[in-house]
Parts: C-alpha cells; sequence; structure tokens
C-alpha cells in the first residue's frame, strides 16, 4: 500500500491531498491540465524538493530517501531513452546499476522486449525507431527496475491512435501481472476505463472522487467530477432550483409528439453538426445554454433546425 497524507500538490493552493493506492491494482488518476497529476509523480518519485506531506509504502517513510533510493520508477509522457545506447542497453541499464549477473540482465531484457515486441529491435539505436517503439523501450526500461511503484505520467499521449490501442492492450496485461503499485495519469476519460482498476479525479489539487470506474461514472459525486468523465462536456440545466446535468451520450433525438412519463423533453436549435462517420455530435442551444448531444452513426441534421429531443430520467443527474 503506498499512501500519500496531507500534501499540496499545486503551489499557492489551500487544497490538501490524501489518498492510498493499493498494490497489483492500476489506478488511473483523471484530471485536465494543471490539475496536480503529475506533479502527484513527482512527489512520490522525490523529485517535489519543495513539497510537504507524507508518503509511506508498506508504514516505510519515503520522505527522506533520494530519488534513486526509492523503489520508485517513473515513465513520462516524452519519451526519454539513452541515445547513445542500443534498445538492448538502454532497457538493462537499471539491472547493471544494480549490479545484476548478465544472465539475469539477459533473461530480464529478453522477456521484456518480448512482451512489449520489441525483441527484433535490441541491437538498434532509439534514433532509428519510431515513436511507439520509444516509448516501448521507456516503459521496458521502467519495468526493469522491478520498482515497488510505477508511475506512468501520460505515457501513451504523444502516440497516434493505431500505435496507442495497441500498446494499450499490452500494457494494460503486463501491468496487472505484477504486484506493483501503479499510478497512470491520464486527461483522457476513456483511460479511466481501458487501463483502470480504481479511478481517483483531480481538481485544481484537491481529490474530488475515487473508486471503481464505473461506480464514478454512475453515481459522481459533484458536477466537476462528472464533467471530468465527460466527452464531451455535460449538459446542464436547472429542474424547480436545482442543477441537473445530462452527459451528450444519454441525449436521443425523437419525433414529434410528447415521450412517455420515464423521459424528460427538450427543444434544441442546431447551431453545428460534425461527423466522423462512426460517432456523430449535434452542437446547439437548450433554454439558452450550449448543449451537445452524441449519437453513434450519421444523423440528418441541419444547421439552423430545431430537434426534440429527450433523455431517461434515470439518466438525468441531480445535484
Amino acid at each position: 500500500m503506498l499512501s500519500v497524507n496531507n500534501v499540496c500538490l499545486i503551489p499557492n493552493e489551500d487544497n490538501v491531498f490524501s489518498h492510498s493506492f493499493a498494490r497489483g491494482e492500476i489506478c488511473v488518476v483523471l484530471g485536465a491540465n494543471q490539475s496536480g497529476k503529475t506533479n502527484l509523480c513527482r512527489l512520490i518519485a522525490g523529485l517535489n524538493t519543495r513539497a510537504r506531506g507524507a508518503v509511506h509504502l508498506d508504514d516505510k517513510s519515503l520522505e527522506k530517501l533520494s530519488p534513486r533510493a526509492r523503489p520508485v520508477s517513473m515513465v513520462y509522457q516524452a519519451f526519454v531513452n539513452y541515445p547513445n545506447l542500443t534498445v538492448f542497453e538502454n532497457i538493462a541499464s537499471p539491472l547493471i546499476a544494480r549490479k545484476a549477473s548478465n544472465e539475469a540482465v539477459s533473461k530480464s531484457v529478453t522477456d521484456l522486449a518480448e512482451k512489449l515486441r520489441i525483441d527484433p529491435l535490441l541491437h538498434r539505436l532509439p534514433s532509428e525507431l519510431s515513436g511507439g517503439q520509444q516509448q516501448r523501450v521507456a516503459i521496458a526500461r521502467a519495468l526493469a527496475q522491478d520498482a515497488q511503484v510505477l508511475l506512468l505520467d501520460e505515457p501513451l499521449v504523444n502516440l497516434d491512435f493505431k500505435l496507442r490501442e495497441a500498446l494499450e492492450v499490452e500494457l494494460r496485461e503486463l501491468l496487472r501481472a505484477s504486484n506493483t503499485v501503479v499510478i497512470y495519469t491520464s486527461s483522457d476519460p476513456r483511460d479511466a476505463f481501458t487501463h483502470g482498476d480504481q479511478l481517483l479525479l483531480l481538481d485544481k489539487g484537491k481529490k474530488i472522487q475515487a473508486g471503481p470506474p464505473l461506480q464514478v461514472y454512475e453515481r459522481p459525486s459533484s458536477p466537476t467530477a462528472m464533467a471530468l468523465l465527460a466527452d464531451p462536456d455535460i449538459n446542464r440545466f436547472y429542474r424547480d432550483g436545482k442543477l441537473c446535468a445530462l452527459r451528450p451520450e444519454h441525449i436521443e433525438l425523437v419525433g414529434a409528439g410528447p415521450t412517455s412519463g420515464n423521459a424528460v423533453d427538450f427543444h434544441m436549435q442546431v447551431t453545428a453538426y460534425e461527423t466522423n462517420g462512426d460517432e456523430s455530435f449535434v452542437h446547439g442551444l437548450v433554454e439558452g445554454a450550449e448543449w451537445v448531444l452524441r449519437q453513434r452513426g450519421m444523423l440528418p441534421v441541419n444547421v439552423g433546425q430545431t430537434l426534440q429531443i429527450n433523455a431517461a430520467l434515470r439518466d438525468v443527474v441531480q445535484f
């Protein structure tokens, strides 16, 4: 168990952060830019020298340990490899630093390279690799450290969609097979469900909500929590003086006439329409507020048109 207690993740902010991360689980830390995700990783790794608070791993304090002495490895969103070392030497570097035997080094590097599908590249230099291959090398080197805490700070954000999708599956299998504390930071809500056993929502250095991803999605504690797990943003409206919200994927187009008592009706004046063929996004004004709905496939919608839309009452979240 990794425990972080009473720390300030963002300078000049009064919010104090505390949370515990379990072994053998991937905890996705989700937040917007400047929410404190990277600062949390740097704090745990010992790279934030001005941080105040307590960090314990299995009841052992880490605060006075140097970054090198901590059983922590970290992968940044910008892949960082030693340019003058081969792929094999990059992955082997933490093992060699620990004075592991040649046999142990060779076995560990080969196993990791095979799992991450970079075994044919072991004799190449980083400059001879694609971006996806370089990130796999950086991840393999982090895993080779056999650390008790693995910090992945938006590790796939710089990869194109197809590379990212392929690496996500491999990475998830590798991480869940370990007994380490895994913290995976992201600003993409999809990562919560792709990677996360647990989800932690951050906003301005404050813990907004934590729990299994589906539970947080279905029962958000606040509009901020709901918005962090929405892409595009949530749609807000008031009923009986209370703030309510709907996710874009929970809104449906309907024909003329009222719907059943289990749904709530709205009218949307369309201001923009976009589609990628697989999904469509309709932007418009509802009760004077900007809304967006998301549906599968393509829709027969025109800008300037007034649409009747509705949503099931069970999908309306009231705060």
